[in-house]
Formats: C-alpha cells, sequence, structure tokens
C-alpha cells in the first residue's frame, strides 16, 4: 500500500523519513540515520565571501512561490532518490502548508534553491540545487535567518555531508536527535515571518 501525506508525516514525527531506490524500481525505503545529521542554528557559520554576496543583494530570495518547479530541479540528475511518487506527495504537503522551499532568483529567473517539511519547531531539509553558482547557498543562509526569527529550534539535515559541514554541520547520536526532535515538535514556530527584507 502506498504511503499517504499522513503516513509521511507520522514518519518525520518519528524520525524516520522515505527515500525512493533507483535500484530497486524506486520502491519507497524508509530511512533513521545513527548518527543523523544537524544544522545547529545557534552555531550557523556563513563564510566571509558568501556574506559578502548575500549582503549584496546579488539573489532575490523568496518562499514558497515555485515549490513544484524547485523539487523538480532538485531530482533533476541522472540518478536520484526522490521519485515522481515522492514529489506527489511533497507538493501535496505543500498544498497542506506542511512543505516549503526557499527560492533564489537572478535577474528574475530562478537560480537555485532547496525544500524542505515544516513541523512544529523542526525544519527537515530534504535537497539543495543551483543554476548558479551560489544561489543555493544563498537561499540556505535565509532560510536560517528566517528559522531563527521564526522560532524553530531544530534543523534536520538528515546527513552531515562536507558541504554542508562547512555551515557548522554536526551528526549527533540517534537517541540524542530523537529527544531534540520531540522537543521542537513541541515548539511553536512561525514559518518565513520576514516577509520584506531580512530578519533583524
Amino acid at each position: 500500500m502506498d504511503p499517504s501525506p499522513t503516513d509521511v508525516l507520522y514518519a518525520y514525527q518519528q524520525g524516520v523519513f522515505p527515500m525512493a531506490d533507483p535500484g530497486a524500481d524506486d520502491a519507497l525505503v524508509w530511512v533513521r540515520p545513527d548518527p543523523r545529521g544537524i544544522l545547529p542554528l545557534e552555531d550557523f557559520h556563513v563564510p566571509t565571501n558568501l556574506q559578502k554576496l548575500v549582503d549584496r543583494g546579488t539573489f532575490t530570495v523568496r518562499t514558497d512561490t515555485a515549490f513544484a518547479e524547485v523539487i523538480a530541479a532538485c531530482a533533476d540528475r541522472s540518478s536520484t532518490w526522490l521519485s515522481c511518487e515522492l514529489q506527489a506527495l511533497f507538493r501535496t504537503l505543500h498544498h497542506r502548508g506542511y512543505a516549503h522551499s526557499v527560492e533564489a532568483y537572478y535577474e528574475g529567473a530562478l537560480a537555485g534553491g532547496l525544500y524542505g517539511l515544516a513541523l512544529g519547531g523542526a525544519f527537515f531539509g530534504e535537497s539543495m540545487f543551483y543554476r548558479e553558482d551560489n544561489a543555493s547557498k544563498v537561499a540556505l543562509v535565509h532560510l536560517v535567518e528566517q528559522l531563527k526569527a521564526g522560532g524553530f529550534i531544530l534543523l534536520d539535515i538528515q546527513w552531515a555531508t562536507d558541504h554542508l559541514r562547512q555551515f557548522g554541520a554536526v551528526e549527533i547520536p540517534r537517541l540524542a536527535y530523537e529527544r531534540r526532535l520531540q522537543s521542537a515538535l513541541l515548539t511553536e514556530a512561525t514559518w518565513w515571518p520576514q516577509r520584506n527584507g531580512r530578519p533583524s
């Protein structure tokens, strides 16, 4: 039986998330990494050159204006865990107000971005893409600023890749993650509280 959007939400609340297996006809598998990657919001680090790029306003950053295009772009690679079924599930979750995209535009065109799922004070980052250098990184910087401003306390990244370690990503034991998750799920938070300009 295929999972419903409600099933997906329940899984995330338990620290589990779905991925499609390209080697098994995109069958969904449920994953619970140990250790688990997180980006501590209080220790988020922005490299100097990237901060200058953000400050110059080279990219215009928005949220939830092109969710379907963002998730399709994240899946547009030779091998992907982001199957058509998963994309459809997340589009439904977006329409229900749970899944969000952050988009970076350059000269009016979508240049990069990311998407994920928000539950309580937790944001589960799913995937990023870019068409212009640094576009997805700028989107990430704005995401973290908005999460802090909105009262979020957990940014889950699943695995701490080398790419994300430059921003302060770490790995923690699964049980420690699940304690943080349960606290975050009980936290009230507001998605993207600053619609005009950057949060102070």
